[in-house]
């Protein structure tokens, strides 16, 4: 794809903007580390979502370590590879799950899915963007770490939403983070989940460890998105490949994802442009995919 070819695809997103459309909000879940419970912050938020009656589509973005599927009980036939291969449309490889939740799946141990070509990245970006008029939220299930694909992801969302436990490692890995989404990117606003927290006091100083040096040293802003405790129905739900909002909605857990859903979509977004077109216009346009 010439970069003609992506100005005016980001002339068609501008258009769609000027006709008062509303754009498509685009969330990040990222994380600094593996094992902080992102995919199921990601899953049980996307039946959250859906059931205040959002059109919501969750992409699997962690490419080469996929699981979303696996941890809903999903089998895809056709996943991101075949897209990514032009073998399938994006439209064809798409799965219902709980609450009406629509997902893109992804694909586990495929070499070419980790480290993506600035073709195939735009080939992908190309394909999401036909779903931008059907749905209102997007929740983009990064990769953990801090590889060039979770940046592009992460970089590319409108929001970030950005999952750590009280663990010193867990927050470590998270600056580390957000420094490359600030340095590379230019994002300056950050969300911030902390999960598997013992109570609120616990999640409220593991933030503001996090938010002191970050601010300080890096020049951003965190917010609090709140916490979501470490529940013993989590791991349950996960054996019984359920999201635990599913599988025990009264549960400490699932209550804590209940709450976050509205204070999510009550939360106007720092950016100045969202949706789909933020993809195009803040990376591609601007010459950053594959770049390191």
């Amino acid at each position: 794809m010439s970069r003609g070819d992506v100005e005016e695809m980001g002339e068609t997103s501008n258009r769609a903007l000027a006709t008062g459309a509303s754009p498509l909000r685009v969330i990040a879940v990222t994380s600094g580390k593996g094992g902080v419970g992102k995919t199921n912050v990601t899953a049980n938020l996307a039946v959250a979502l859906a059931r205040r009656g959002q059109r919501v589509c969750v992409l699997d973005a962690d490419l080469g370590l996929a699981n979303i599927d696996v941890l809903l009980g999903l089998t895809p036939k056709q996943t991101m590879l075949h897209v990514l291969r032009g073998e399938a449309r994006l439209g064809d490889v798409i799965i219902e799950g709980p609450a009406g939740i629509r997902i893109i799946p992804a694909a586990s141990g495929f070499a070419e899915l980790t480290a993506l070509t600035p073709a195939a990245r735009l080939a992908l970006l190309e394909e999401i963007d036909g779903l931008d008029g059907s749905l209102d939220v997007l929740l983009v299930d990064t990769g953990a770490g801090i590889s060039e694909n979770v940046l592009y992801f992460a970089g590319a969302a409108s929001e970030s939403l950005v999952v750590i436990t009280p663990e010193p490692t867990s927050m470590t890995d998270a600056y580390a983070l957000v420094k490359l989404l600030a340095q590379r990117h230019g994002r300056r606003d950050f969300l911030v989940l902390v999960n598997m927290a013992s109570g609120s006091a616990d999640a409220e100083a593991a933030f503001r460890r996090l938010g002191r040096v970050a601010e300080r040293f890096l020049r951003v802003r965190l917010e609090y998105a709140g916490w979501v405790p470490s529940d013993g129905a989590v791991p349950r739900a996960v054996c019984r490949q359920q999201a635990v909002i599913v599988d025990a909605p009264g549960a400490p857990a699932s209550e804590a994802i209940t709450r976050l859903a509205p204070r999510l979509l009550a939360r106007t977004p720092a950016a100045a442009s969202g949706g789909l077109q933020f993809f195009f216009q803040r990376l591609v346009s601007e010459g950053r995919v594959g770049h390191a």
